[in-house]
């Protein structure tokens, strides 16, 4: 299976809103989405260039609201990078292909299926997610 897009960017840190601000006001990021994805329990806001999500591309803060992985990653490594998103057309497909279970499946931002991968040499972590060929997740303006 092909990655079919880089879907977003995430940054990991303990106060969202502080990160968020300072993409907004540093380079004119807009915020588009924020909300709480209960399962991993994470609030995750999304940021893009203008406004403009067309290109796929967005800019996600990740702020963990109970322990797990991310507050773990913060607690490890520090507020920074913490994965890159490849949109992919079939995640169970693109899982198992990988040899792993369909069942590590979850949901995630805008209610999209979404896995996570950890790439072994250089340990960068990498987030599926399973959209429409062609789709974008909606705006501000769209919603």
């Amino acid at each position: 299976m092909r990655a079919r897009t880089i879907d977003h960017v995430a940054i990991a840190s303990p106060d969202a809103e502080r990160t968020a601000r300072w993409y907004e006001e540093n380079f004119g990021f807009v915020r588009v989405n924020d909300e709480i994805a209960d399962d991993p329990g994470v609030r995750l806001v999304f940021l893009a260039a203008a406004g403009d999500r067309s290109n796929g591309t967005s800019l996600q803060i990740v702020q963990p609201m109970r322990p797990g992985p991310v507050a773990d990653f913060l607690a490890q490594r520090g507020e920074g990078l913490h994965h890159v998103c490849f949109a992919v057309d079939d995640i169970a497909s693109t899982l198992l292909a990988r040899g792993q279970d369909s069942r590590e499946v979850f949901t995630g931002g805008y209610g999209l299926p979404c896995a996570f991968v950890t790439d072994p040499s250089p340990g960068v972590v990498i987030e599926l997610v399973q959209s429409p060929a062609g789709s974008t997740a909606p705006t501000e303006e769209t919603r």
